[in-house]
């Protein structure tokens, strides 16, 4: 891929998948443009001038992503600053524990409006401005869960909102494959970000043959591979990339 500029949703802490997303994006040398949520300021002062120093731009804004304009302002303000991207990470979130008694209207629209409206709006809007820059190769990769591969209890709306993307991911790369735009979606397995306490690590740490939990980086590196030219011929996949994770 010539042209290099990613624009990374979901970047708000220094733990966070898209934190390590955007090193390694940075490293493989894209222009990074990253949206946030409620992030501490002196944190991203310091993760911008980091990224800068790996001799690309670095833009980013806040911005909830609940919004029903976000996309359209996120893909607005990224092509302004870092110009129209060419590679598009939909890696923001929302999840709150929601067993069938607590499910209620409005944990449901806010699931909605984070895991399924503002990403598949922003993959519209990407391909419009990757359309109007003529750009000839691009990039989607959403981060799903492993709702396909069991039952999670207490989440109902997260599991519901996240199978909705890999159904969407599969659709939108056979509409996208004669543009040059490959669409994938990743499971990243149970990841020790901020999510995740040492009570947690203690449950599942013996769920993985491989001895050790995921880490943002595992899931950054294989990003990393998607978005290079040996990573164009693969789409439509739903990537369950989990280090052999049992339940």
């Amino acid at each position: 891929m010539n042209y290099k500029v990613a624009l990374i949703t979901g970047v708000s802490g220094p733990r966070e998948m898209g934190t390590a997303i955007c090193r390694e994006l940075a490293e493989s040398g894209f222009d990074i443009f990253f949206t946030h949520y409620g992030a501490d300021a002196l944190w991203l002062k310091a993760f911008e001038e980091e990224l800068i120093q790996k001799d690309v731009r670095c833009k980013h804004m806040s911005i909830n992503l609940a919004s029903k304009d976000a996309a359209s302002e996120v893909m607005m303000e990224a092509s302004k600053v870092v110009g129209p991207p060419s590679v598009l990470i939909n890696n923001a979130a929302h999840s709150e524990r929601d067993g069938w008694s607590e499910l209620s209207s409005e944990e449901l629209d806010l699931h909605y409006a984070v895991n399924m409206r503002s990403p598949f709006l922003l993959c519209t809007e990407f391909v419009k401005s990757y359309e109007k820059a003529e750009l000839k190769e691009g990039r989607i990769i959403f981060m799903t869960s492993g709702q396909d591969l069991g039952p999670m209890p207490e989440e109902l709306a997260y599991s519901a909102t996240k199978g909705a993307i890999s159904a969407f991911a599969r659709t939108l790369a056979a509409e996208l494959a004669h543009k040059g735009i490959t669409v994938n979606a990743i499971n990243p397995g149970p990841t020790d970000s901020t999510w995740m306490n040492d009570d947690i690590r203690a449950h599942i740490l013996p769920k993985f043959p491989t001895g050790r939990i995921g880490m943002p980086q595992d899931a950054a590196n294989l990003i990393g591979f998607l978005v290079s030219e040996k990573g164009g011929w693969i789409t439509g996949q739903i990537l369950h990339s989990e280090g052999g994770f049992m339940r």
